[in-house]
């Protein structure tokens, strides 16, 4: 557990003090105005618990039609990391219908990458390239999230791979890892082209600012080719989340969006489900069912 996160708006857990994250509930009793017995509700600080007493006004009320009833996806593609996906690449990627783009994303197969390269596609883009760990995610990628090709990257050199891929260079790159994945994408990127600066987990355990700095090689290429690379932090844009959410939902509802979840089953497995997550064992979005 780190005792700093590096970041001013995630706070670190506390020793002695219940884990938490975001989650869904169900009221089982209430004596808030807005909430009664039977309401789905989450919040992005949902302990690490089976049942607890929390402020109704941090709460959020779920409609479970909006979604087909698939609760889970309200902590994925219908929640903050659809939004992330959705205005990441509305607010920094840049991307225009007809200009005929191509876009990268790294970590493609994580609960992230694998929506952003979907709505890359729907917002515009011609030409989807995702880089994951395994042939099996790289498989599913392709196959399910219609992604037109995909990168095993522990196999094989990445440069040629990326260059044969995206022939024309890389126009949008969704980053989710930095380090020597990301070096190597922006190395190939065009002038003028855009980097959405989701997440950079090579780089967490390490005590650098964030973003991280890049090398003094590709800052030059970085600067030289006008390439934008600016923190995004999709709390800032709040003030678009109902509609953005409404817009994720309807893509689900239609089939144009497709979901993937990784499930354990039991609180008793929240931990080890938590570290295969950071270790990329999981497929979609890391997902603990406590109760049914």
């Amino acid at each position: 557990m780190n005792e700093d996160t590096g970041s001013d708006y995630l706070l670190p857990w506390q020793l002695s003090e219940v884990a938490d994250g975001g989650g869904i509930g169900v009221v089982e009793e209430s004596k808030h105005d807005n909430l009664a017995k039977g309401d789905f509700v989450t919040s992005f600080n949902w302990p690490w618990q089976t049942v607890a007493i929390l402020d109704g006004s941090l709460l959020q009320k779920l409609v479970p039609q909006l979604v087909n009833g698939r609760l889970s996806y309200f902590l994925g593609a219908a929640g903050i990391t659809g939004l992330t996906a959705l205005l990441g690449i509305k607010e920094k990627g840049h991307v225009t219908v007809g200009a005929n783009q191509t876009m990268v994303v790294s970590g493609a197969a994580g609960a992230c990458g694998s929506l952003a390269g979907q709505i890359g596609r729907l917002e515009g883009c011609s030409r989807v390239v995702g880089i994951a760990g395994t042939d099996e995610k790289c498989s599913i990628l392709v196959q399910e999230m219609g992604f037109d090709a995909a990168i095993n990257y522990k196999k094989g050199d990445v440069a040629e791979q990326l260059r044969e891929l995206c022939p024309g260079g890389v126009d949008v790159y969704f980053d989710n890892v930095g380090g020597d994945i990301s070096d190597t994408v922006i190395s190939q990127m065009n002038r003028n082209s855009h980097i959405i600066l989701c997440g950079q987990i090579s780089q967490y355990n390490k005590d650098v600012p964030y973003p991280p700095p890049l090398s003094p090689d590709i800052e030059k290429i970085q600067k030289e080719r006008n390439i934008t690379r600016e923190r995004f932090l999709v709390l800032n844009y709040m003030d678009k989340q109902e509609a953005s959410i409404l817009q994720l939902c309807q893509w689900i509802q239609e089939g144009k969006l497709k979901v993937r979840e990784t499930v354990a089953e039991g609180l008793a497995n929240i931990g080890a489900a938590f570290q295969s997550m950071m270790n990329g064992g999981n497929i979609g979005k890391q997902i603990v069912s406590v109760s049914k």
